[in-house]
Order: C-alpha cells, then structure tokens, then sequence
C-alpha cells in the first residue's frame, strides 16, 4: 500500500485535498483524523505538518508527499521534487528598513538576519558567497529589525504591505519562488504505484489548463482553423452528413479559449462549443 504525506493545515490543506479529490483518491471528513486508509486505489494518507512532510519522506518512513518547495529546501531532508502542482505560490525576499542603502544580497555581508526559514536563507547565502548570522525567528519576522535583533529578514512577500507597516522594504532578487511540490526520497527507484498517482495528478494538472474545442468548419478552410487549435498532438477531423464540411475536435489552452472562438469564428466556423476536462491521461 502506497504511504503518502498530506499538509494537515494551512495554505497547503485545502488546494490539496482538492486535487487528490479530483484525482480519484478518497479524502477525510473529519479535519481531525490524522490517518486516512482508501482500500480501493490502496493508498494510506498521513496527515502531517507541512513542514514535517519533507523529513518524513526523506526518511524513507513515507513513500511520497505534498508540500511546499520552500519548506523542502529548508528541511534540508534527503528528500527531492518529482513535479510542480501549481498552486500555493509564494515569492520570498530579503528586507530591509527603509532608506538603508543594501542594493543585493552581496551588501548582507557581515549583517544580522531573520526568519523562519533558515535552512533556505542560509543555503542561497552559501550560494552567493555571503557570510551573514541568520537567526530563527518562529511566526511573524517583520518587527526584528524594529527589537534589535536583525539589520534585516527574509520572509514570505506578497504585496509588502505588512512590510511597509512595518517601516521596510524589498530588495534584491527573490531569494526563491515557491509553490506547492510532491516529493519523494532521493535516489528511489522506479515504483509502478508512485508511478500511477503522479500520472494522476498531471492529469488534473492538464484537465485544469485545457478545455475541450468543437466546431464545424468547411473543409477547405481546414488548414487555417487547425493552425488556431492545433491540440497537444494533432486534432481530430471527422466528415459531416452535409458534404464540405467537417467537425473539428481540439484541446485548448482554458485562458485562450475565447479568443481562440473569435478567431474560428472569422474564418467561418460555427457550432463553435468548449467543455471542461474532468480527468485525462497525456
């Protein structure tokens, strides 16, 4: 039976849970019940801390898990992303107090850091050649600058608000651009049930970018309409009863679709429809 790792809180939980749903696999009722065995895809859920799920994994203790990317690299775990979900981005930044003169991460040398993430800040210091003290900070770090305890933190951004409130303000490059991953140990060998709940999950991954195109065109115009839906690998044309015509069925990009359908639509195709892709198989 395959053991997975699943957020129990947070930004994680949710978007999780619903995509596990749309895989197929059964999900908890019960936001307190930590273990969730479905017999029939024979998969066992463990729900854990977000960032706990990355050491439980690399341990070898668990077979796969979802977290976030963030919290993988600060584990520092023997665990590794095996594929991108998409959703729970996050960018993280480096901090300073307003009008202080630090342009990049080589003017940290020597400076005093807070976070909540020192695995992660420590390691794209090492990466940059920067030796800076980075202190761990639990919950908010906006206020140490403020206390005395750091020149500058790193933490989550999103629209520095709370990073204005607080008297700072960006600067560098990103330390890391995060969202929700799935990982597994480093070095494990091929598993056909590993295998299988991942080619699920890309499919949901497919199924929420792309909608399903048809349409009818005639036949000379065939080649232009192919052009505008060309589909991942080629459409499917089939004859119509009224003779010079042909109904068209592709795979198109969710966010292009109704551009796509005025584009048809002036080369003459009609009957023009889009439908939601529930599941698939790339």
């Amino acid at each position: 039976m395959l053991r997975i790792a699943v957020p129990n809180k947070g930004s994680l939980s949710g978007p999780a849970a619903e995509m596990l749903h749309e895989a197929g696999y059964r999900q908890r009722k019960d936001p307190k019940e930590l273990v969730l065995v479905d017999p029939e895809n024979q998969v066992e859920f463990f729900f854990l801390r977000p960032r706990d799920i990355a050491l439980y994994v690399g341990s070898g203790r668990l077979d796969i898990g979802i977290t976030g990317r963030d919290l993988l690299l600060d584990s520092a775990s023997d665990a590794e992303e095996v594929l991108a979900l998409g959703f729970a981005g996050s960018t993280f930044r480096f901090a300073k107090p307003i009008g202080v003169e630090i342009k990049d991460v080589q003017g940290l040398e020597g400076l005093r850091i807070a976070t909540s993430y020192t695995g992660l800040v420590e390691q794209h210091l090492v990466e940059q050649g920067v030796k800076a003290t980075v202190t761990k900070l639990d919950g908010a770090v906006e206020t140490a600058v403020q206390l005395g305890v750091a020149d500058v933190i790193a933490d989550v951004v999103e629209t520095g608000t709370s990073l204005r409130n607080a008297g700072l303000e960006i600067f560098g490059e990103p330390i890391l651009i995060s969202d929700a991953v799935v990982v597994r140990p480093k070095g494990a060998g091929e598993d056909p049930a590993v295998e299988q709940f991942l080619r699920r999950l890309q499919g949901v991954l497919v199924a929420r970018r792309y909608v399903l195109m048809d349409y009818d065109i005639r036949a000379e115009k065939v080649t232009a309409a192919v052009a505008l839906t060309p589909g991942l690998e080629s459409p499917t044309v089939s004859p119509l009863h009224t003779e010079g015509w042909v109904a068209v069925r592709s795979m198109v990009l969710r966010k292009e679709a109704q551009r796509i359908m005025d584009d048809l639509w002036r080369i003459g195709a009609r009957a023009i429809l889009v439908t939601n892709i529930h599941a698939c198989r790339i």
